[in-house]
């Protein structure tokens, strides 16, 4: 076991360094060296000379080294477990400390979607940052959902069905899209009597019935990013469904007629249960919901 392997580490003068065990656990997390490697910003070579080290301190294999990847050894799943339970602790601690933070300055982390950024969030934050100089803003814009409970994010503004448990927020609305054209491309067929091309996701069944019904669709084109059909259905290469709140303040696109409106995933401001009383995020939470609230109209598609 890997508590009787830490007690020859001791006797024999080899002693563990506990940062090695991130390395470990990432490289179980990622299934190999190069996958650990870009989850922590170091080099290949670096996560296998701490892995190594992680070994020879322990006397024990954690790693079967296989074409296919890194195998845990049984020996390595004692140490992945140890390291998941520091994590924890860290995690909790890290919270536990930032929770006694009464100042309205210090690092705040935020978490957002790219195109939530890019299309609403960016002024918001610019304003934020004028009111409270002091308060040093960090954005994620990343689609990714972050851990908030491990410290990756102090507050995730984020379109989800139902968070986890272990946050408190306020559900904001829910947000509509429809299907949306570039106005040239439209220009071209102003009855709509030819097929509509259509940009598909690979990640998705395919289009509705509802859209079916209306139109017959050739498709065109296959993405797997909503900025990559946004700027294929910019270029006339077919039409999408997509976020009113995307679509509807963009110039180059406009609706295809005829088409239905879908409810999407509503959009909330969350944060841990640990932070919510911490003043930086608190005036963060209330500045961004109220800004937001003022966008309501547009995310459910009333504003044209």
């Amino acid at each position: 076991m890997i508590i009787d392997a830490l007690m020859l580490c001791v006797y024999d003068q080899v002693m563990l360094d506990w940062n090695d065990l991130k390395f470990v656990l990432e490289t179980a997390r990622q299934g190999g060296t190069s996958g650990a490697a870009r989850a922590l910003g170091v080099n290949h070579a670096t996560v296998a000379r701490r892995i190594s080290a992680a070994e020879t301190a322990l006397g024990a294999r954690l790693f079967e080294r296989l074409p296919s990847g890194y195998v845990t050894t049984d020996a390595g799943m004692d140490a992945v477990r140890t390291a998941e339970a520091m994590e924890a602790m860290q995690a909790d601690l890290d919270r536990q400390i930032g929770a006694r933070d009464t100042e309205l300055r210090g690092l705040l982390r935020v978490t957002a979607s790219q195109l939530l950024f890019q299309r609403c969030l960016a002024p918001i934050i610019k304003d934020f940052g004028d009111a409270y100089p002091e308060i040093e803003v960090k954005l994620m814009a990343t689609n990714e959902s972050l851990n908030l409970a491990q410290r990756e994010a102090d507050v995730a503004i984020r379109f989800s069905k139902s968070p986890p448990d272990t946050l408190v927020g306020r559900r904001l609305f829910e947000q509509r899209g429809t299907v949306f054209a570039s106005r040239a491309m439209l220009d071209q067929d102003p009855r709509g009597e030819a097929p509509l091309d259509w940009v598909r996701f690979a990640h998705w069944p395919g289009p509705p019935a509802e859209i079916k019904a209306v139109r017959t669709l050739r498709p065109r084109l296959t993405v797997d990013d909503m900025t990559a059909a946004i700027g294929a259905v910019r270029a006339g290469i077919g039409a999408t469904r997509m976020s009113c709140f995307l679509g509807d303040p963009d110039p180059d696109l406009v609706r295809v007629p005829g088409m239905p409106i879908f409810a999407q995933l509503p959009l909330w401001v969350l944060t841990h249960a640990d932070l919510r009383d911490v003043p930086r995020i608190r005036v963060f939470l209330d500045f961004v919901t109220k800004r937001l609230l003022e966008l309501q109209p547009l995310f459910e598609g009333r504003v044209k």
